[in-house]
């Protein structure tokens, strides 16, 4: 059997990293068994499902690289198929009309909860033969109402309802649209899905889906429902956590292989070994190995992996992907000897993308924003005349080397009775208005001698009046 899986976001909002989760997990499983990965767009809700969504949720699973095999599905376009099959239903006494208002949905909702029931739709229209002409009609879906269903899931196990429990669902609405687990199967049979891998909160729907399969004559799909993934403080994932939505996190500087590396790795392991490439993913993963607790989501470790990712990266493709967060900053650059030399820099030295820009901004500026602190503590009045000095002596050099530097450095701490801790900082602080930064060598380099001149003469002066 060909392995087919598909994602399913619904455009009513940014992809949600979560959900991008479960997009890895499909796209891991379908490239590992040599199978197809499928996009669906659940778009039947006119209100809330819109273009700009659904162009971000395509645009961030291209930038994931998970790429679908075979032209997207759209809900919205699909409408005839569902009414086809509701109506099929209905003929086949499987379905049935309901015409109950609002307010006697809600009378049987406080029913039930008065009594200490679930909330559940009563029957009253499961017989009825005739409706008044005035109102709306839905479809409901005749659950079994005796026995049990079950089922064998991948990653849960075996897994019980009672159909007691399950009240007739609407699968065909009003104006002529589907609900969720109507279409879901629908869908899923005819773009002849093998496996439904989602979120452990669709654990609820599939004994109803599998119902509405058993109702049609089909064969359903394998199930895995994967555990959600929740807050340090074991609630559900939210903005609080620093969970965003997927493109964001693009935006923060994280690449792509990081991300996939962490959202794996939340509930799937493989010895001891924290780092994987794409390539060691797609054939190492099986959702079979999935844990069935929740994860829980660790910002810090996610900053970790991405830094390794930025380190192992090859410096001429981190330049590529860097260039366009400098270009968004503002700055005029472009991939020269200089612009790769402080990619190399810094590639050791940061955890995004968005912070090697931050790290870097002394080099695109006239004046280095001074961190006041460093500013206090740093430029003093004592250590003034060494920084004119030092400026007055790099000024004289033609260009950049690297011994000549070294020589002036020396020549200036003999001079004025210094050791190379004592004047380090303050020049680094003149230099670049921080505390850290690469070598104070390769500042220079970066900077150029003429510029560093400039900047120690004019911290010389700050140092003064302090």
């Amino acid at each position: 059997m060909e392995v087919r899986v598909r994602f399913a976001p619904s455009p009513t909002g940014h992809l949600h990293i979560g959900s991008a989760r479960t997009a890895i997990f499909n796209w891991l499983y379908a490239r590992h068994c040599g199978g197809k990965f499928l996009l669906r767009i659940e778009d039947t809700d006119p209100e809330r499902s819109r273009e700009e969504f659904t162009q971000a949720i395509l645009e961030g699973l291209r930038w994931l690289g998970l790429v679908w095999d075979e032209e997207p599905v759209f809900q919205s376009k699909r409408l005839e198929l569902y009414r086809e099959y509701a109506y099929k239903l209905l003929e086949e006494g499987k379905a049935y009309y309901c015409s109950c208002t609002p307010e006697e949905l809600e009378e049987m909702r406080q029913r039930a909860l008065a009594m200490g029931a679930k909330p559940r739709y009563d029957g009253r229209c499961r017989n009825r033969t005739e409706h008044p002409p005035d109102r709306p009609k839905v479809i409901r879906f005749k659950s079994e109402q005796t026995g049990i269903t079950v089922f064998e899931d991948i990653i849960q196990g075996k897994i019980t309802y009672d159909n007691s429990e399950l009240d007739d669902l609407i699968i065909l609405r009003s104006d002529g649209t589907p609900t969720y687990n109507f279409s879901c199967v629908i869908d899923d049979h005819d773009m002849r899905i093998s496996h439904t891998i989602r979120g452990a909160d669709h654990i609820n729907n599939t004994p109803r889906q599998l119902q509405i399969y058993k109702a049609l004559g089909w064969e359903p799909p394998k199930f895995a429902h994967h555990p959600l993934v929740l807050g340090p403080d074991k609630s559900k994932l939210s903005k609080r956590h620093g969970a965003t939505s997927l493109l964001e996190y693009r935006e923060m500087g994280f690449l792509p292989e990081a991300l996939i590396n962490f959202l794996v790795r939340i509930g799937w392991s493989h010895g001891d070994q924290e780092i994987f490439t794409v390539d060691e993913l797609i054939k190492l993963f099986d959702i079979k190995d999935l844990n069935r607790s929740p994860g829980i989501w660790n910002y810090e470790k996610l900053l970790w992996i991405n830094g390794v990712h930025i380190r192992n990266k090859p410096l001429n493709e981190l330049a590529e992907i860097a260039l366009e967060y400098f270009k968004k900053a503002g700055y005029e650059v472009e991939i020269d000897e200089r612009f790769l030399r402080m990619v190399e820099l810094y590639q050791v030295r940061v955890r995004t993308l968005k912070e090697m820009v931050e790290l870097c901004e002394y080099l695109f500026v006239d004046e280095p924003r001074y961190d006041e602190e460093a500013k206090k503590k740093f430029l003093t009045s004592e250590i003034a005349p060494a920084l004119y000095e030092l400026g007055e002596r790099l000024e004289r050099l033609d260009g950049f080397d690297s011994e000549r530097v070294k020589q002036v450095f020396e020549e200036v701490m003999q001079e004025r009775g210094l050791k190379l801790k004592q004047l380090a900082q303050p020049v680094r602080v003149a230099l670049t208005g921080k505390t850290v930064s690469p070598g104070l060598f390769e500042v220079i380099e970066l900077l150029g001698t003429q510029a560093c001149a400039h900047r120690l003469k004019k911290a010389s002066q700050l140092a003064e009046g302090a």
